[in-house]
């Protein structure tokens, strides 16, 4: 049976000659047009990245190699007794588009492990912050300090042939993904234990042992693989994906790349979502008369509407592309009703997720009124005893990272290019537009 490595090879080898074929036969097609609008609004909707790893279907939510959430968490293999897959199998999957066997899931575990342990360094790197620093600032330092590991940079610099770019990008991304649970895990016990660390266990898979060293009892282990699998990829123009992308773009290797992600992920705009709703959530109890009072449906429609009538928004509620229940809420739910079913909180998103999305729909300013995931992980989260918001963003990086990864894999593989889009002025827009020859009429006309 082919490893991982050698499966992957297989699937390159097949897939170049599409692309090449598209570029020499196709290469002036046009894909999409651009408006002013999306060009001074963020490039919102432009068709402008390829990615086979993961597609956003406004209808069904995002699609990992062409399955389905529900599809991908029925067909991975799942450890002995576990609700949830691997993480292992699901880096499987995005990688080679294929859902792996039992056997080959375990090399990837095995894999994983053996690469894990951190250099000394690293620690001391972690050791170094102050006390109150950001764990995302941390936590992009520490994956930055490892550069000096890369082998993509040791065979670039030695002069490897352009084709082979994705074999040591393969071996840091790999080398990368084995260590986030153990640098992650000790920025938590740097900044939230006194410095208390539990050290991992090599006989756990990647969710299994984060969960281990985070101290947590089951299922939190099921917990971690659903949360780092459901943020694992979304397409790829969001501001983490995107980041990651665009560094490795210019040939920067896995760790710049990712520690770039990161970065981009720490905006408020991007990353803080969970905690914002789970913050908006506690202040919603508080008003409801605290966590002993059982919330009451017409009160919280009333409190609903009082937001929305004060200019703010339902957080959790709505997305820039989905048109329906993100289906990662739509697991995390099922999940809640099964382990959450008694927790006050969730009973206030239990009763959210029935009265906001027609609230949402009398109001008619929303294009999309269904809960999106960030209304349910921090929920969880806190649950289970984690309750510092600034941490929820590493959690997210952990998950995110493993599909990023696997897209700057094959962006080598497929030798894409350094990304170079072109600017223009707003004289330029405005002549576009033809504000300039109406403002010249004007002009003449005194």
């Amino acid at each position: 049976m082919p490893t991982l490595k050698e499966r992957l090879y297989e699937k390159i080898q097949e897939f170049r000659p599409r692309t090449e074929r598209l570029i020499r036969e196709y290469g002036d097609c046009v894909i999409d047009e651009v408006t002013v609008a999306q060009a001074i609004g963020g490039m919102r909707g432009i068709k402008s990245m390829v990615t086979d790893i993961s597609y956003l279907d406004p209808n069904e939510g995002i699609r990992y190699r062409g399955y389905t959430l529900s599809e991908v968490f029925k067909l991975l293999p799942k450890p002995q007794g576990a609700e949830m897959p691997f993480v292992e199998g699901l880096f499987y999957l995005l990688l080679t588009g294929d859902i792996p066997t039992e056997k080959e899931v375990y090399d990837v575990v095995d894999e994983f492990s053996k690469r894990r342990i951190i250099p000394r360094y690293i620690y001391e790197v972690i050791d170094s912050f102050p006390c109150c620093s950001h764990p995302m600032t941390i936590f992009s330092t520490a994956i930055l300090s490892m550069h000096r590991e890369s082998f993509f940079t040791k065979k670039y610099n030695a002069g490897i042939h352009k084709k082979d770019y994705w074999d040591p990008m393969f071996e840091d991304s790999l080398n990368l993904l084995a260590k986030l649970p153990e640098i992650a895990t000790y920025i938590y016990a740097k900044l939230y234990r006194d410095g208390k660390r539990i050290q991992s266990n090599p006989d756990l898979d990647f969710g299994g042992n984060f969960a281990f060293m985070m101290g947590k009892d089951k299922p939190y282990d099921d917990v971690s693989r659903m949360h780092f699998i459901i943020h694992s990829d979304h397409e790829s123009g969001n501001v983490s994906a995107h980041t990651g992308h665009l560094v490795a773009s210019s040939l920067s290797d896995i760790y710049l790349s990712i520690s770039a992600m990161i970065n981009g992920l720490a905006g408020p705009l991007h990353g803080l979502a969970a905690q914002g709703v789970l913050q908006w959530l506690h202040e919603l109890v508080d008003r409801m008369g605290g966590e002993n009072v059982e919330p009451s449906e017409e009160e919280i429609k009333q409190y609903v509407w009082e937001t929305l009538n004060s200019g703010q928004v339902i957080p959790g509620f709505g997305h820039a592309v989905l048109r329906k229940t993100d289906p990662r809420y739509a697991l995390q739910r099922e999940f809640s009703l099964k382990h959450l079913k008694d927790d006050t909180i969730f009973k206030y998103v239990d009763i959210l997720y029935k009265v906001v999305p027609p609230i949402l729909k009398e109001q008619g300013k929303a294009k999309n009124p269904w809960p999106n995931v960030d209304a349910q992980s921090g929920v969880i989260q806190w649950h289970y005893g984690l309750t510092e918001y600034d941490f929820y963003t590493v959690l997210f990086g952990v998950g995110r990272a493993i599909g990023i990864t696997a897209n700057i894999i094959w962006d080598r593989a497929l030798g894409y290019p350094l990304e170079r889009p072109k600017s223009i002025t707003t004289d330029m827009l405005e002549e576009i537009a033809g504000l300039k020859s109406k403002e010249n009429e004007k002009v003449k006309k005194k």
